[in-house]
């Protein structure tokens, strides 16, 4: 066997028949919801905590004019504006959905933040990596994109974001993630192997969501926070004060608005 039979058929150039816009528009149809745009600026929280301290504290709002099936839309004020986020959108597949259908509604910068585990101890946990490029070893990037070993970010986002930290007492780093669909087959070959590429942590969505970004020209920028060591030591998978959502409003924060001015 030359290549896996996953890799067969999968025509990266060639248009999809099934577009996010006749989904949703279908969706607004059953759902009796009127077509809106989102806010221009949305956000992943795959682990669900920022959502759920926000709601918590009165700050989130949900957004009605969201048709998605599968998911819920809030809305709170950061870096001076409305922006929308949508809580436990975790792995490769449901994120890249759920992108295609926020910029096919209005949104029009996506940034996502992700837990993750530590590859490269380039600090002590809980730290933030904004993600340059992401090791592709996962299965949707490949109906986006013929296959490559990385998906790369946007060179000029990741340099703003960067330079946006840079004026924050926050711990971040700039580097590389890997991209796994299967978190559980974390092998210590496998480490190795990522570890051997430089790659700072392991994360689920990253190569996806840039993929589909470079192929769909929007901008889409991928921060993980690194809370753990795969479970390797006692008091694992700590994120900080407030489950880490003070310091991850603080980063996003600064990365969106940095985003904007630019």
């Amino acid at each position: 066997m030359v290549t896996p039979p996953i890799l067969d058929n999968k025509h990266a150039s060639s248009p999809s028949v099934f577009v996010p816009s006749t989904l949703l528009r279908e969706a607004r149809r059953q759902k009796n919801i009127a077509a809106v745009q989102v806010p221009s600026v949305c956000l992943l929280d795959p682990d669900g905590d920022l959502v759920r301290v926000l709601r918590e504290t009165g700050r989130a709002k949900p957004f009605a004019g969201w048709p998605c099936y599968h998911t819920e839309l809030d809305t709170f004020l950061l870096a001076g504006q409305q922006v929308g986020i949508i809580g436990r959108v975790v792995g490769a597949p449901f994120a890249v959905l759920v992108a295609e259908e926020l910029f096919a509604s209005g949104c029009r910068l996506l940034v996502s933040l992700t837990s993750a585990g530590q590859i490269l101890p380039s600090k002590t946990p809980p730290y933030f990596v904004i993600i340059d490029r992401a090791l592709r070893d996962e299965g949707t990037s490949y109906h986006y994109a013929t296959p490559s070993e990385f998906a790369e970010a946007d060179p000029q986002m990741v340099k703003v974001a960067a330079d946006a930290i840079l004026e924050t007492t926050l711990q971040a780093v700039v580097g590389s993630s890997w991209t796994t669909d299967a978190p559980f087959r974390e092998t210590a070959e496998a480490i190795e192997a990522a570890r051997e590429k430089g790659i700072l942590a392991v994360e689920m969505e990253a190569a996806a969501l840039y993929t589909f970004a470079r192929i769909a020209g929007v901008r889409l920028l991928c921060l993980a926070h690194v809370t753990n060591t795969m479970g390797q030591t006692d008091d694992d998978f700590e994120k900080g004060e407030a489950d880490g959502t003070r310091d991850a409003l603080n980063m996003l924060g600064a990365v969106v608005g940095a985003l904007l001015a630019y």
